[in-house]
């Protein structure tokens, strides 16, 4: 089995890959986490300076804040990483960039298959629906802490045009909407898991995209997926557009 290190590694999405990992061909080497609390076979260390074992590529379900440390392992061990953490402000992003001159990266806020085909069908309907107003509406556990998601701001980027402007909710202050607005709401309660709406809003008529994740083990998988896509590759930027198509050749 080709072995992995887990970043976030006590999170709930950490424990969900270390759960899974033998079914898609991986065991992990080691963990990373803060808390830095073992809780399967493997260790798990509150900094990446601790780790002595070997892997052949590096999972990520953490925090911005870990970025910076991560890169400099990734870059120095020439580890392949899938970067899966949400929140990045430019700055990271473009850590993010520097790093896969350096080794190959898999970058995407959401490991889901559905939500790459959302994306796809969105764009698509824009292109059919000119002069539609467009809403993205998406949902999360009450425990999320950034918003709008990531996901939602991928959506946004496939949908807006040179005159966008994101409307993030909306408030009395707002105002009328306006034609070139796309709108993005967050809501935040219980323990959705995730769940993104995209609506189009014509005269009479209304079109509405749904995706809807039932249990967090997608993402997982995607992020699994995703690091056995990354072992034969070389160094660069990779996302769920190169994945599925590489999957659909």
């Amino acid at each position: 089995m080709k072995k992995l290190i887990l970043s976030g590694a006590c999170g709930r999405m950490g424990r969900n890959i270390a759960e899974m990992a033998g079914a898609y061909g991986f065991e992990i080497a080691a963990g990373v986490d803060p808390q830095g609390k073992a809780y399967a076979d493997f260790p798990v260390y509150p900094s990446y300076r601790e780790i002595t074992e070997e892997a052949q590529v590096l999972i990520d379900f953490s925090l911005p804040s870990a970025l910076p440390l991560l890169a400099e392992y990734a870059a120095r061990h020439h580890l392949p990483a899938v970067l899966c953490t949400t929140g990045y402000s430019q700055v990271d992003e473009q850590q993010v960039l520097a790093l896969s001159r350096q080794v190959p990266v898999f970058r995407s806020t959401n490991m889901s298959m559905g939500v790459h085909v959302l994306k796809t069908l969105a764009a698509q309907a824009k292109k059919l629906l000119p002069g539609f107003d467009i809403e993205i509406v998406e949902k999360h556990h009450n425990q999320k802490v950034d918003a709008p998601s990531g996901t939602a701001l991928q959506l946004l980027d496939a949908l807006r045009g040179e005159d966008t402007i994101a409307q993030y909710g909306r408030s009395p202050e707002s105002g009328k909407r306006k034609s070139e607005e796309i709108g993005l709401h967050a809501v935040r309660g219980g323990t959705v898991a995730g769940e993104h709406e995209v609506g189009f809003y014509g005269s009479n008529e209304v079109l509405t995209i749904t995706h809807s994740a039932q249990n967090r083990a997608i993402f997982a998988a995607g992020a699994l997926r995703a690091a056995g896509f990354l072992l034969d590759k070389p160094s660069g930027f990779y996302t769920m557009d190169d994945y599925m198509a590489q999957l659909n050749q």
